[in-house]
């Protein structure tokens, strides 16, 4: 007895076809968005989100019946993807096993991964070539529970003032929840924990400066729930956070948005969603584009580092411990 298949439709990507189930099943309840609105969605902002993902270790967020159901953080690839889709293979020397995470190249693998039941996307900081030596470093702004925008706002300018003092170019973008990021291309000549090394000693001197809203302190537990901390541990090793140009796993469909820095003090996180983010990138294009460009050597922040150790302060926590 023939059984009846689930209705799909085929997406044309570049050169690929993408075959797409349950096209109209609800992802977004509130919203009434579904798997086939999420997959326009990524392709409107193409370019951008394969930048952003572009030859990075990446772990998938995926809702297999939408935000009211089970979430899963999926590492691995599953059998039966197709054969074009690009892949790398990570060590996890704390459990001793590998597992091979997709590895995006084109907008195909994209629309692919959101047919898998994908919502955010989560890359790595370092690319194929060399996972264990990041070009990416990432200043996280993650406000606390009594802190609010206008204190991300105030601190994002501190930490772009820092940046300018030390020459590197910074690229904003929402978290797509309550906080800011801002990615810095570095060279790829250090390991994960010299770049949280460096990345702890930029934190601090945020925190010099603006003592009254920042944190540097790792455990949750001793932070004044009044202070942002600037999450350094965001550089370690398999710690990911969802890219440029993901959508978010909340209610609203939030976006993790790049923004200009004299957009940071005008514009609220709630701005940019599916809805609204297709349009301000037809219109602007990827403000991320030509990150690759600016690449910020980090030996002045271990230089940073090695002060702030040999004055007392205690080397970065390490988060698997």
């Amino acid at each position: 007895m023939a059984t009846a298949k689930s209705p799909s439709v085929e997406i044309e990507v570049d050169n690929r076809v993408v075959r797409v189930s349950n096209p109209d099943r609800v992802y977004f309840p509130e919203l009434g968005l579904t798997k086939l609105d999420l997959v326009d969605y990524y392709v409107s902002v193409g370019d951008g989100i394969v930048n952003a993902l572009r030859e990075r270790p990446c772990m998938l967020h995926r809702f297999p019946t939408g935000l009211d159901g089970e979430k899963v953080h999926q590492k691995r690839v599953p059998r039966g993807a197709p054969d074009w889709l690009e892949t790398v293979e990570l060590h996890f020397p704390r459990w001793n096993r590998t597992a091979d995470e997709l590895c995006v190249t084109e907008l195909a693998s994209v629309v692919w991964a959101v047919q898998m039941s994908t919502v955010e996307f989560h890359p790595w900081n370092s690319r194929r070539a060399d996972p264990e030596k990041p070009d990416e470093w990432r200043i996280d702004l993650d406000p606390g529970p009594e802190s609010d925008w206008s204190q991300v706002q105030r601190v994002a300018r501190v930490a772009h003032e820092v940046l300018d003092e030390l020459g590197a170019t910074g690229f904003p973008k929402t978290s797509g929840g309550s906080g800011l990021h801002v990615y810095v291309r570095i060279k790829p000549e250090h390991g994960h924990k010299e770049v949280r090394r460096a990345a702890l000693a930029f934190a601090r001197e945020v925190e010099r400066r603006a003592p009254e809203d920042v944190t540097t302190t790792w455990w949750r537990k001793d932070r004044d729930p009044r202070h942002l901390f600037v999450d350094y541990n965001q550089n370690a090793r398999d710690h990911t956070i969802a890219a440029a140009y993901s959508v978010r796993g909340v209610p609203s469909a939030r976006v993790s948005t790049p923004v200009r820095w004299d957009e940071i003090d005008t514009v609220e996180p709630d701005d940019f969603t599916v809805l609204t983010v297709p349009a301000r990138y037809a219109e602007i294009g990827d403000l991320h584009a030509d990150i690759d460009d600016h690449v910020f050597d980090i030996a002045r922040l271990l230089e940073w580092a090695d002060r702030d150790e040999s004055e007392g302060a205690d080397p970065p926590v390490d988060p698997e411990e």
